[in-house]
């Protein structure tokens, strides 16, 4: 037992040499990303193995029947278990749900958080939501037994979006009613581009000073547009929400609507009064959309709460379009917030900001923030007309 370990230790360590070289080839010349990612795949191929041969070597340390562990047996398991978190390969373990049950520190890196806070999570919550669909409807076929799957997708959970080539292995263990699968990230083959956001940069977006002047720059610059509605004495110029959105919209999001209850009867009578973002089709598509049908922002308007998604988990959270598409899929949504504009009288409507998954998703901090907006444009709204 003890020179196979030594022999499977070894070559995990060439492995993760071998790895090490392809990934500072690729980053040297990139336009020979090709041939890169063939080896790559190849290593992926290989790394699987070395996990089945892993393992049978558990399997061979556990005892045929119930009975007192042999002192050897605790220290093979957490050498297997090193081993499997220290692969240079990203791998994810998940259960037939689809939930991790493992992650190696490679994947958890490249999923940007550790791994003990990624266990038990459904994996697809860190797939870009543009992707999600394909990705469960792989892992289903993966499941049945139709082979071993390999498609391209985009992770886009660490505040920006990221292209990766997935590997989908089912695996069926003695000691598991239900079969697992063995998932390995690489990167794309070929160099693709997959559509939505272009990925970003983090560093900017991470940057405590950068951020801490932009939220100062919103709020300085919102205080000016509310203050010229209010005007002397209270008679200053209606309220421009068009321009409250398009203000947000400019340094803070990429999508803003603005959802106003002019009359007293709920989240059923408000109106999509402004929408903020790029022109086309999915911002006429916001447009017409009923804020008080959708659950964001229906329940801010309801409950008055301001609700914070820094990962989005329900693409159906802003209703869909006529075709039956989720409106935060058609965005490219990966993090959002909603806060109630709240009035001397209550709630009269609500803030909503959208942000793609190529940027840094929303914080505790900017939802502060957007509730004090929230709260100005709310005060500054002129009175519910009489109904």
């Amino acid at each position: 037992m003890s020179d196979n370990l030594a022999g499977l230790r070894r070559e995990i360590t060439a492995l993760g040499e071998r790895v090490e070289a392809l990934g500072s080839t690729h980053s040297m010349y990139p336009d020979d990303a090709r041939s890169t990612a063939e080896a790559a795949l190849a290593e992926l191929e290989y790394a699987e193995r070395l996990l089945g041969r892993a393992d049978e070597l558990l399997e061979r340390s556990r005892p045929e029947r119930p009975g007192p562990r042999r002192p050897g047996d605790d220290g093979d398991r957490t050498l297997l278990r090193a081993m499997f978190a220290e692969l240079s390969v990203p791998v994810v373990l998940l259960d037939h749900d689809g939930h991790i049950r493992r992650i190696n520190n490679a994947g958890a890196a490249r999923l940007g958080s550790a791994p003990g806070y990624l266990t038990g999570k459904p994996f697809a919550h860190f797939v870009d939501l543009r992707k999600r669909a394909a990705l469960r409807s792989w892992l289903a076929s993966v499941l049945r037994g139709d082979g071993t799957a390999s498609l391209e997708s985009r992770t886009a959970q660490r505040g920006w979006a990221e292209d990766v080539h997935l590997t989908l292995t089912r695996l069926e263990l003695p000691t598991e009613a239900h079969p697992l699968v063995l998932v390995a990230m690489s990167p794309p083959v070929g160099g693709a581009e997959e559509e939505g956001p272009a990925p970003l940069e983090p560093e900017v977006e991470d940057q405590v000073v950068v951020l801490a002047a932009r939220r100062l720059d919103v709020l300085t610059r919102m205080t000016r547009l509310l203050l010229r509605s209010a005007g002397p004495g209270g008679r200053g110029e209606p309220l421009p929400l068009a321009d409250v959105a398009e203000l947000l919209a400019d340094s803070y999001a990429d999508w803003v609507l603005v959802d106003v209850c002019d009359l007293p009867q709920g989240p059923r009578a408000a109106r999509r009064a402004a929408v903020a973002g790029p022109s086309g089709e999915p911002r006429r598509e916001m447009e017409q959309a009923d804020p008080g049908a959708s659950a964001i922002p229906g329940d801010v308007l309801k409950g008055g709460k301001s609700l914070l998604f820094p990962l989005i988990e329900d693409a159906d959270g802003l209703g869909r379009t006529a075709s039956g598409a989720p409106l935060l899929t058609l965005l490219g949504a990966g993090s959002l917030l909603s806060v109630p504009l709240r009035g001397t009288r209550g709630v009269r409507g609500a803030l909503t900001l959208i942000r793609r998954s190529n940027r840094s998703s929303f914080r505790l901090a900017d939802l502060g923030l957007i509730e004090e907006i929230g709260e100005h444009v709310g005060l500054a709204l002129p009175p519910r007309p009489s109904s």
